[in-house]
């Protein structure tokens, strides 16, 4: 025999397993006047994710490169660089590609760097802090 209350209950920790778990934060990056570039810094944990956004022309040259500076687990952060309007598709994935790139900008509007974890890091929840020196020229 089930209680209401049970069930009820039941019902909130079947949701809360089977719902996506909002795992992003967002940060607008500002070059300072006169200056191409910058540097930032952030920390991701287990699977949440950072977006950088930042507006370019077509044609200019964005230069990202991510270094680990202190992770909890084995550092397996990496980053994807998404076009305007970007429906989570990429058009640079570090993970496969290195953490250091140089990418010609296609199309006029706000691109994000998005931070990430893979692996094991991701699923047991590890902490990595991580720099990324970035320009558009």
């Amino acid at each position: 025999m089930t209680s209401k209350p049970l069930a009820a209950l039941a019902a909130v920790a079947l949701f809360a397993l089977t719902s996506p778990v909002a795992a992003q934060s967002v940060a607008d990056v500002k070059f300072q006047a006169g200056n191409f570039g910058t540097m930032v810094s952030g920390t991701v944990v287990g699977d949440t994710y950072i977006d950088y956004r930042l507006g370019a022309k077509a044609g200019q040259q964005m230069f990202v490169e991510l270094n680990v500076t202190d992770s909890n687990g084995n550092g397996t952060v990496y980053f994807n660089i998404l076009p305007p309007d970007s429906d989570g598709t990429a058009i640079y994935n570090s993970s496969m590609n290195g953490n250091t790139t140089t990418v010609d900008l296609p199309e006029r509007g706000t691109y994000a760097i998005r931070v990430y974890q893979m692996g094991n890091d991701r699923d047991s929840g590890k902490t990595s802090g991580f720099t990324i020196d970035l320009s558009i020229q």
